[in-house]
């Protein structure tokens, strides 16, 4: 369990830490309509400051939302199964899947990274030039962290067939609806408490 923890902590702190790009990039946009379309004078980093933020922040959210189980998946039959029939199901997907894709992307990545580092890539989209091998050295280290997620995931569904329930993840954040559900079931709760004390 400490492993979890440990992993899906570090998986959160750099979730976070690369969420900052959003305000980043909202800033940056904001700024880019208003001395475009009011001042008539567009910036010429705009495009390549949106690229780098977006493509870090695609990149490094992956493995903060595996950890939350916030990947989307078609569970309309999944959840009907016993949980550790889901365990059984999420630990060959991951095993199967998941593990030998960030593999590859870890291996090919540092490769590519390498490859960019030697030539001090710039991009080929960018009127400025930018240097682009910053965010390319992201690629391996998104894939080791997802890696390292992916193991934690697979620890969570043997910890799931060995025990029948699922162990409890850190919880930071919820959706809306996810929040508006788990009161529902409180307020469902207390109804059901009441009514038996009466």
């Amino acid at each position: 369990m400490q492993y979890l923890y440990f992993v899906d902590r570090l998986s959160m702190f750099t979730g976070k830490a690369f969420a900052w790009c959003i305000i980043i990039l909202t800033l940056g946009g904001s700024y880019e309509v208003f001395v475009r379309y009011l001042l008539n004078s567009p910036t010429g980093w705009a495009y390549d400051m949106s690229y780098i933020m977006y493509g870090a922040l695609f990149l490094m959210a992956g493995p903060y939302a595996l950890s939350r189980d916030g990947h989307v998946r078609g569970d309309v039959v999944y959840r009907l199964f016993p949980q550790r029939v889901q365990a059984g199901i999420d630990m060959l997907l991951h095993i199967v899947f998941l593990l030998p894709g960030v593999a590859a992307m870890m291996y090919q990545g540092a490769f590519y990274a390498q490859e960019s580092w030697t030539y001090m890539e710039t991009s080929i989209f960018s009127p400025m030039g930018i240097p682009i091998y910053p965010l390319k050295t992201l690629i391996p280290f998104a894939g080791l962290l997802l890696f390292l997620q992916g193991t934690a995931e697979v620890t969570r569904c043997v910890w799931c067939m060995k025990h029948g329930y699922w162990p409890q993840r850190l919880r930071d954040v919820e959706e809306t609806e996810t929040a508006i559900m788990h009161q529902q079931e409180a307020e469902h709760g207390d109804k059901l408490g009441t009514g038996g004390q009466a």
